[in-house]
């Protein structure tokens, strides 16, 4: 069965998500960033969401675990709840 697990930060907009994107392209640390600014309760974990089985997300955020490369943040990507950065961090199939 397919799996992923993954990471992220959730924000209200785009401009925040790209700002944020920079900064970890600089240096920052994802899981700080999370921490900081992240909307989503994963936020305290650094972001962290776990292991789970396709579907199990919104597709928006599906498409990105299941079809996109593993370590690489990606983003950001708009859902109903807000603005996204995903990192990938390991994918089963």
């Amino acid at each position: 069965m397919t799996r992923a697990a993954a990471r992220h930060i959730l924000v209200p907009t785009e401009e925040k998500a790209n700002d944020l994107k920079q900064q970890i392209a600089d240096g920052a640390d994802f899981a700080e960033i999370a921490r900081t600014h992240s909307t989503c309760p994963s936020g305290a974990d650094g972001g962290d969401l776990g292991v789970f089985a396709p579907g199990q997300m919104v597709k928006e955020f599906n498409d990105v675990c299941f079809g996109e490369a593993v370590g690489v943040v990606h983003g950001p990507v708009k859902t109903q709840f807000g603005y996204h950065l995903i990192e990938v961090t390991k994918r089963d199939v």
